[in-house]
Order: structure tokens, then sequence, then C-alpha cells
């Protein structure tokens, strides 16, 4: 199983491969030029920000919890207690 940093620090096509094979979908947002797929990876959330009009994948992080985004996914879903780590 990947921790959080070990994912952090693969490189994107690594984290892209991952994500295909082991994340399950949760669901997108749009923020901004990006529409942004959250998946869920070995216990943690992983976002994904596609450019749509680059037709891009310009990054994928762990989600932080802070960030202000998240209002936008609390609209949506019921997250498992992510603030509790």
């Amino acid at each position: 199983m990947t921790t959080e940093f070990d994912f952090y620090l693969l490189p994107l096509n690594e984290k892209i491969r991952m994500l295909y094979e082991k994340g399950t979908f949760v669901l997108d947002i749009r923020y901004y030029e990006y529409k942004i797929n959250l998946y869920l990876l070995h216990g943690y959330y992983v976002e994904v920000f596609y450019h749509h009009l680059l037709d891009r994948i310009e990054k994928i992080d762990i989600l932080d919890s802070t960030h202000s985004r998240m209002k936008f996914y609390a609209d949506q879903i019921k997250l498992k207690n992510i603030l509790s780590k």
C-alpha cells in the first residue's frame, strides 16, 4: 500500500497509473479553469486538476482538507472524517 507521502513523491505518470488501477472515483467539481476529479486511494483523497482548455492534467495532489475547495466537496458528498487525521 502506498502512503500519502510515497504517492506525493511519484512522478505524474505514475500517479495517473496508480489512480487508474487502484483509485476509486468519488466526484468532480469545477474550480476556476479546472475540472477537479476527486479519488479515494488507500484511505486518503487525491485531487486531479484537469485544465479543460489546454486538455491536460496539470497537477495531481493529496487533498488539502483546510483549503476553501472543501466547501464544494462538502456540498456534494459527505467525506469520511478526513479532518480528524
